[in-house]
């Protein structure tokens, strides 16, 4: 993990409202290179990323990890799941597109996949 991937990892999720702006394109592109390579911005509204398993049962026990993950963090993604994938997709619906939160989020599910 990149020391900028734990710093993000090691931050937590704030409240946001309708009154937040969107991330600038500028701001997108300064914090995704903070996350593992393959989290691909998508229209500048959202970042997704598609994890490989061997099996379903390796599958579902990553989307545990991440429904704990968005539980504490109050900030859900959009997932994708079939027998060997998980398709991870996060955007902020609040604020029209990507926030900070779904950085925070994608760098805490890169180190958790990590352990």
């Amino acid at each position: 993990m990149t020391k900028l991937n734990a710093e993000l990892a090691s931050q937590q999720c704030g409240n946001l409202s309708t009154d937040n702006p969107a991330l600038t394109q500028d701001e997108v592109s300064a914090y995704l290179p903070q996350l593992a390579p393959e989290w691909q911005a998508i229209e500048n509204r959202a970042i997704s990323f598609s994890y490989t398993f061997k099996n379903y049962y390796q599958t579902m026990a990553f989307v545990n990890v991440i429904a704990q993950i968005a539980h504490q963090q109050n900030h859900h993604p959009d997932l994708l799941v079939s027998y060997n994938r998980c398709t991870v997709t996060y955007s902020t619906h609040s604020v029209g597109g990507l926030s900070v939160n779904d950085f925070i989020c994608a760098a805490k599910i890169n180190a958790a996949q990590k352990l």
